[in-house]
């Protein structure tokens, strides 16, 4: 009888874990079709928190959330938590990384049509550079970089960029001369520099404090919120408005992850977007006018050049495409947007 009872607490106990382990496994199955209704796109750019793209891009985030009853999220990793803005591309490229912000002058090395928006004086003004971007120039170019495993989804607006120096003002092309000057790892933006007659320095936009501290470089080149949000008038300043370059930031999908996101996703995903960049343009006039502000409470010396004086310098590097059919026909076409 003892043996008896003893076999039957063992089939008990058996029997127990047997139930035990079937409802893990329903747990775990369920579980998963749970998880599998929610999709999480993982977003890392290099730009602070209080950047205008940032909240943007938290409102993109949002309105994604709401659309897509919340089946669709979107994480936010800024400031370089995943790497350097060139870093986030490769990662696109191979499907480690969903999303991305980059300047179009560090994605031209990746997508290489790209770089005509980083050419100097492209642009009449502001509102020509929208008409550009937001029209049949600009949803080519975004599509253009498919064929690299990059899909662009939007232009953030990035204002114009000007050079910031420590140790005397740019008032003409000629004070130039000598200076080294951080640019983006960026052909075009070499080239501008050389142009204009100073020596083009590429450093990371991370690195660039320091350099400007330690006297790798005399100065830089960027829009007014990047300058005073960096901090970088701190020992920069002399700030000279010739506005040389408008050049936007790319918000970019991994085409890894774009092709697996079905038409309702996507649709949910583009609205998102175009919403988050009329947002952040807003945000940004404001950013502008805050800097300028902020910067000359600061003690920097604002000037503002004759413009045509450096335009006239750069002219022979629109001259250099005219051998590459297809980028010339390209900048004529941006050049007679209305």
């Amino acid at each position: 009888m003892p043996k008896l009872i003893s076999n039957f607490k063992q089939y008990k106990a058996m029997k127990t874990i047997k139930i035990v382990l079937l409802f893990i496994i329903i747990g775990t199955f369920l579980g998963c079709e749970i998880q599998s209704e929610v999709k999480t796109l993982r977003l890392g750019h290099g730009l602070d928190v209080s950047h205008s793209v940032h909240k943007a891009m938290v409102k993109m985030a949002e309105d994604l959330l709401v659309r897509s009853g919340g089946k669709l999220k979107l994480e936010i990793y800024p400031s370089q938590q995943l790497g350097t803005e060139r870093e986030c591309l490769e990662l696109l490229q191979i499907g480690s990384l969903d999303m991305t912000k980059v300047s179009v002058g560090v994605l031209e090395n990746f997508a290489p049509k790209m770089k005509v928006l980083g050419l100097p004086f492209l642009f009449r003004d502001r509102q020509h550079s929208f008409n550009v971007l937001d029209g049949p120039i600009g949803e080519m170019l975004l599509n253009d970089g498919e064929k690299y495993w990059l899909k662009g989804l939007g232009y953030y607006d990035a204002g114009s960029r000007s050079f910031y120096t420590m140790n005397k003002p740019i008032e003409k092309p000629d004070d130039l001369i000598g200076e080294k000057i951080r640019v983006m790892e960026s052909a075009t933006a070499v080239n501008m520099v050389k142009a204009l007659g100073g020596s083009p320095t590429p450093i990371s936009w991370g690195e660039l404090y320091t350099s400007l501290q330690q006297g790798v470089v005399d100065g830089a080149e960027n829009n007014p919120p990047s300058f005073y949000l960096s901090r970088h008038y701190e020992v920069c300043k002399y700030y000279s408005l010739d506005e040389h370059t408008v050049l936007p930031d790319v918000l970019l999908i991994g085409t890894y992850v774009w092709d697996k996101l079905n038409e309702q996703e996507r649709k949910w995903l583009k609205e998102a977007v175009k919403e988050s960049v009329k947002y952040q343009r807003i945000l940004w006039a404001e950013a502008e006018e805050e800097a300028l502000r902020e910067v000359q409470k600061a003690g920097v010396q604002v000037i503002r050049p004759d413009k045509s004086l450096f335009a006239e310098k750069v002219q022979s590097i629109f001259e250099g495409y005219k051998e590459d059919k297809e980028m010339y026909s390209l900048i004529k076409q941006i050049q007679e947007t209305k």
